[in-house]
C-alpha cells in the first residue's frame, strides 16, 4: 500500500494533511488488494502469465502514464489551493503526486526490513522519478500563466512523449534514460568533463607501465656502472 499510495501519502505530509487519507477511497484500496493477491497468489500464476504478453504489457504501461500525468496536475492544483502561486511548493507536491512511489521507496523497504540506500531516489534518480519532475515543472510554469500553452495541449504533448519513451524503452529493452545525453551535455557545461572509470583504469595501467620501464632502465644503468667499476679494478 505504500508504494501503491506513495503519491497520496508524501504529498499529505508535506502540506499538514492527514497521510491516511487515502484510505478513505476503499474502491481504491480493494482493486490494489485484489492485484496484489492475483500477483502474488493466483493458482499456476496465470493472472501473472497473461500480463506477461507483451502488447497486453505495453497497454498497461502506457495507462500507468497516463495516470502519471493525471497524479502531477493535480497535485499541482492541490498545492496551488493551499499555496497561492508558491512555485516550489506546486513543483514539490506535483513531483511527489506523481512519483510517490519511487520517493517514498526506502521508508517502504525499511517497513520490509531491507535497507537499501544505494537505491536512494534523491541521490540517483530513475527515469520515471525524473521526467516526473520535469512534469511537474513544466506544468507549475503552465498553471502560473509563464508557459504559453494550453493546458490540454501540454497535457496531451506530455503523456504522448511519456507513453512512447515507455513503450521505446520496454520494446528495446533498454535502461538507459532518454534524457542521458542532455544530462552528459549539461555536466560538462556546469561541473566539466569528469572521467570515467575506464579512463582512469587506462591511464592507472599507463603509468605502471611508464613506472616499471624507468626501474628497468635505472637497473641497468646500475649494472652497467658495476661493470665498468669492475674493469678498472682489473
Amino acid at each position: 500500500m505504500l508504494y501503491c499510495f506513495g503519491g497520496s501519502v508524501l504529498s499529505s505530509l508535506m502540506l499538514a494533511e492527514p497521510p491516511v487519507a487515502f484510505l478513505a477511497k476503499g474502491t481504491n484500496i480493494l482493486l490494489a488488494s485484489s492485484v496484489w493477491y492475483l500477483v502474488f497468489y493466483c493458482p499456476q500464476d496465470i493472472f501473472y502469465q497473461c500480463f506477461a504478453f507483451l502488447p497486453l504489457r505495453l497497454l498497461v504501461a502506457g495507462m500507468k502514464e497516463v495516470t502519471r500525468t493525471w497524479k502531477i496536475t493535480a497535485g499541482i492544483a492541490h498545492a496551488d489551493s493551499h499555496f497561492k502561486d508558491a512555485w516550489l511548493v506546486m513543483v514539490a507536491v506535483g513531483w511527489a503526486r506523481g512519483a510517490g512511489g519511487g520517493l517514498i521507496s526506502n521508508f517502504e523497504q525499511l517497513v520490509r526490513g531491507v535497507w537499501k540506500p544505494e537505491t536512494n531516489e534523491l541521490l540517483k534518480m530513475s527515469y520515471p522519478v525524473k521526467v516526473t519532475l520535469i512534469g511537474a515543472v513544466l506544468f507549475t510554469l503552465q498553471h502560473s500563466q509563464y508557459l504559453p500553452i494550453a493546458r490540454h495541449n501540454l497535457v496531451f504533448l506530455y503523456t504522448i512523449f511519456l507513453v512512447i519513451s515507455k513503450v521505446t524503452m520496454m520494446l528495446t529493452r533498454s535502461a538507459t534514460s532518454p534524457f542521458a545525453p542532455f544530462e552528459a551535455a549539461l555536466g560538462h557545461l556546469f561541473f566539466g568533463l569528469q572521467k570515467t572509470p575506464s579512463k582512469l583504469r587506462s591511464e592507472g595501467a599507463a603509468s605502471s607501465n611508464g613506472s616499471s620501464v624507468c626501474d628497468q632502465s635505472s637497473e641497468q644503468h646500475r649494472d652497467g656502472v658495476k661493470k665498468r667499476q669492475a674493469k678498472k679494478t682489473e
